[in-house]
């Protein structure tokens, strides 16, 4: 991954919802209203995932806000995005999503030299005992910090 990157939208969630396997970097196709709200910072990824179509992969469900200045040539803010990857990276994610209970979810979106990237990852869901378990693990982490901090 490149160290010029300027991050625009996490999902936070995807964390806490997901145990993360591999990440890739996928460029998007995109119109020029979408990308001035993406660098204005309006976007959500939280309920976005990624759909495989006709040997492509597609963003779906992400929102990116219309762009006010736009007026009536402005953009479906929910529309499917096509994201841009080579094809021997499509073909092994495409086999990887095949095996039982993976996933493809947006991690983060950002900008790498005026250009919107978005980190996809493979995933596999959690179960509810898992995400209480991390919880009470991160819990347990900062008391121990903080005990640390205050004994100093």
């Amino acid at each position: 991954m490149s160290e010029n990157r300027k991050v625009i939208s996490t999902n936070r969630k995807a964390r806490h919802d997901y145990e993360l396997l591999d990440a890739f970097e996928a460029g998007l196709v995109l119109t020029g209203s979408e990308i001035k709200s993406i660098r204005a910072g309006h976007v959500n990824l939280r309920e976005g995932y990624i759909l495989p179509r006709d040997g492509e992969l597609w963003l779906i469900n992400t929102h990116i806000s219309s762009y006010d200045q736009a007026g009536r040539y402005g953009h479906d803010p929910l529309r499917p995005r096509k994201l841009l990857l080579h094809r021997k990276e499509i073909e092994r994610i495409l086999a990887r999503v095949q095996e039982k209970g993976l996933t493809l979810i947006p991690t983060q979106l950002y900008l790498v030299r005026g250009r919107a990237k978005v980190e996809i990852a493979l995933a596999r869901g959690k179960r509810q005992y898992d995400k209480r378990e991390a919880l009470r693990k991160r819990d347990s982490q900062r008391q121990i910090e903080r005990s640390l901090r205050d004994r100093d």
